[in-house]
């Protein structure tokens, strides 16, 4: 662990050894993993990134051909219709035209199997090849969008699966604080029930008078409610540690022992610079960027020509069977000339939302350069706080002692020695908050910079 140089470089190591506590069950690491494995922003930021790699395949899918195939079954008795269906199966024949009517005087005669056919039945099998060939940029456009989407999708679970790692760390973190401050509390009350003891006995002796025992009980008393009100923040700790983890609150936890990030090295600018490169949050918004600029090309296709092509083959038969057999080949040019503004306004549309993201991600830089500073200044402050709260918690324990030692000599009073005391526990509370404090700062720090990484606790 790296610290700031001070006049006592030992302290902060030795008061992270008393700090640690060695016990089995689930360590921080595993309480990651189950966090991952089961928090409901995982799971969504999961089904996002699911969805982008969805939404990829089938734009990708849209340039390669579809072939499509189909029966189509049809009795009718319209007379054009009929007509054509007969053609279609090769059936047709000269009485269909009405050749039994015919004669030379009764060219204005309408045929009656002509006009007035019998129902037809026809089934039409088909198998048909779309190919998209050239489509102004619409299908490419749609493809880079998805790719977009898909990098700031993997982005963003990144970023929700660092929030939740920092969220644990958080509990895990708190619940140790806890456990500090009843043990802070447990000494308070040895040294209270041991100040009532010795006042007892210095009074029967004479050394001290009736009152310092009633201050020495009452102070037991105050003492013990402490402690009770420690133990009740402990549990409560423990319990939102059990519901960020998704367990059930009877589910016995065992946390293994307290965690320290190591410090990030390196001048403040350059964590700046690797944040708005590495932070996931940024990478997220920079590829939604991507995806907008994208979106104005699909929005420009319009504007030009599209070429397809389309190759047929279809059966046409009375019964379900392959007969009369023919084939299409065909390709179609389009081209809109006129749509009123329908194009350009859909262009303007998609150019004005890239212009609100390019605005949004700058803002969004810019906020992630001020929680760098802000946590780097944070984890120095809490450094050198450590260090300034382990050396009070020695110079209290050292006042305590020769204040004690006074008053059994009977030099001094019972409201200074608790008076001493109240700082002491007041000094070993300050600590166990300054060491919550540089966890979170330097945690914090990480999470800033995009180097929270639940792999490596």
């Amino acid at each position: 662990m790296a610290l700031l140089n001070v006049a006592r470089p030992g302290l902060v190591a030795g008061a992270l050894l008393l700090w640690a506590s060695v016990s089995f069950g689930a360590d921080l690491q595993q309480c990651v993993n189950i966090a991952l494995g089961q928090n409901p922003d995982i799971l969504a930021s999961t089904a996002q990134l699911a969805q982008a790699q969805a939404a990829l395949t089938q734009a990708q899918g849209g340039r390669l051909p579809k072939l499509t195939a189909s029966i189509t079954g049809t009795r009718t008795n319209d007379a054009l219709n009929a007509f054509g269906l007969k053609l279609a199966q090769r059936n047709a024949t000269f009485n269909d035209f009405g050749a039994g009517q015919f004669n030379p005087g009764a060219l204005n005669v309408a045929p009656t199997n002509l006009n007035y056919p019998g129902a037809v039945t026809n089934y039409n099998s088909r198998l048909e090849l779309q190919i998209p060939l050239y489509n102004g940029g619409l299908i490419s456009g749609y493809v880079d969008q998805a790719h977009a989407y898909v990098r700031a999708a993997q982005a963003g679970d990144l970023a929700a699966r660092q929030q939740v790692i920092f969220r644990v760390i958080q509990a895990y973190q708190g619940v140790h604080t806890a456990r500090g401050y009843v043990k802070v509390a447990e000494q308070a009350q040895a040294a209270a029930e041991a100040y009532v003891k010795i006042t007892r006995s210095l009074m029967r002796e004479g050394v001290v008078v009736r009152s310092d025992l009633l201050f020495a009980q009452v102070n037991l008393a105050d003492v013990k409610v402490k402690l009770e009100e420690a133990r009740r923040a402990e549990a409560a700790a423990l319990d939102q540690l059990h519901l960020l983890l998704g367990l059930s609150l009877d589910e016995k936890l065992e946390i293994g022992p307290d965690f320290m990030p190591e410090a990030l090295g390196g001048e403040v600018s350059k964590l700046q610079r690797d944040a708005v490169e590495a932070n996931p949050g940024i990478l997220a918004m920079r590829s939604q960027l991507g995806a907008a600029s994208a979106g104005v090309k699909v929005a420009r296709a319009d504007y030009y020509p599209h070429f397809n092509a389309m190759v047929r083959q279809e059966w046409n038969a009375p019964t379900l069977q392959a007969s009369a057999s023919s084939y299409t080949v065909g390709g179609v040019v389009s081209w809109q000339l006129l749509d009123f503004g329908v194009t350009s306004g859909a262009v303007g549309r998609a150019e004005a939302a890239r212009v609100v993201l390019q605005v949004r991600l700058k803002e969004a830089e810019e906020g992630v350069r001020f929680q760098v500073v802000d946590a780097w200044r944070g984890a120095i402050e809490a450094e050198s706080r450590v260090n300034a709260r382990v050396a009070a918690v020695a110079q209290a324990e050292e006042a305590q002692r020769l204040v004690a030692k006074r008053y059994e000599n009977g030099v001094t009073t019972m409201v200074e020695v608790l008076a001493v005391q109240a700082q002491l526990d007041k000094a070993r509370a300050d600590q166990v908050a300054a060491l919550y404090q540089l966890t979170v700062q330097r945690s914090a720090l990480r999470l800033a910079v995009g180097k929270l990484d639940g792999d490596q606790l």
